[in-house]
């Protein structure tokens, strides 16, 4: 099932290629309105994991969750190649968050920190108060659809049975 890495290499290069560009047109913390009180494009650097997860630390940081995000990218690689050509879906979950651990690594190895830029709120227009979830990146949404795919899978996935277990 490698030949759906070709997924995983369009989340990368569509992930770094946003970063870039991003990270190029816009000063750190600079907002762009896209759709008022819903969404902005925002330049942020996390040094942490999700959440900003342990990102105020001192940079012993960067090298655990480079490290975490290499193994676990060795058994996702190794896991895609052990599939069978009829788990199809379970190799376009795993090839996401592949891509995405992937171009998160990238930055966190070369930079020391995740770009990230979408920025997806909530504002009450009656308090001119907004609620924010935290910025993300592309590598982040492929990670997150990954991973529901990957809950769907193993709740509704297709049960897997031998043929021969069940003859006498």
């Amino acid at each position: 099932m490698l030949r759906w890495l070709w997924l995983t290499l369009l989340v990368v290069v569509l992930d770094l290629a946003s970063k870039a560009l991003i990270s190029h047109h816009f000063s750190l913390y600079e907002t762009m309105v896209v759709i008022p009180g819903w969404f902005n494009l925002t330049l942020a650097h996390n040094a942490g994991a999700a959440f900003s997860f342990l990102a105020n630390e001192s940079g012993w940081q960067r090298w655990f969750f480079a490290i975490i995000a290499i193994s676990v990218s060795l058994v996702i690689f190794f896991w895609i190649k052990r599939l069978q050509s009829h788990e199809r879906w379970l190799a376009i979950a795993l090839a996401l968050v592949l891509g995405g651990a992937l171009g998160n690594l990238w930055d966190r190895l070369t930079l020391g920190y995740v770009v990230d830029f979408l920025d997806v709120y909530y504002l009450n227009r009656e308090t001119l108060t907004a609620m924010h979830w935290p910025a993300f990146n592309i590598a982040d949404s492929a990670i997150s659809i990954g991973a529901v795919m990957l809950i769907i899978d193993a709740f509704w996935g297709n049960e897997k049975h031998d043929d021969n277990e069940y003859k006498h």
